[in-house]
């Protein structure tokens, strides 16, 4: 497996043009990535409601479970 400083010793051989494809490159995929994750989250949430595992919350509650306040 290549090592991120292969990968990085790498991307200084390409010309700037290159490495600012290569940049808009990996952004677009950590995007796309990030997108299925939380479309992964929502259909969870959505099966967990549909079986009755969960129900409606304030703004409140969510934020205090998500901040491990719960």
């Amino acid at each position: 497996m290549t090592t991120f400083a292969e990968i990085v010793d790498a991307a200084d051989h390409l010309s700037v043009a290159e490495q600012e494809a290569l940049v808009d490159l990996l952004k677009r995929r950590i995007a796309e990535r990030n997108r299925a994750a939380l479309l992964a989250e929502v259909q969870e949430a959505r099966a967990e409601y549909a079986a009755g595992q969960s129900g409606p919350a304030t703004a409140r509650e969510i934020m205090d479970e998500a901040s491990g306040e719960s």
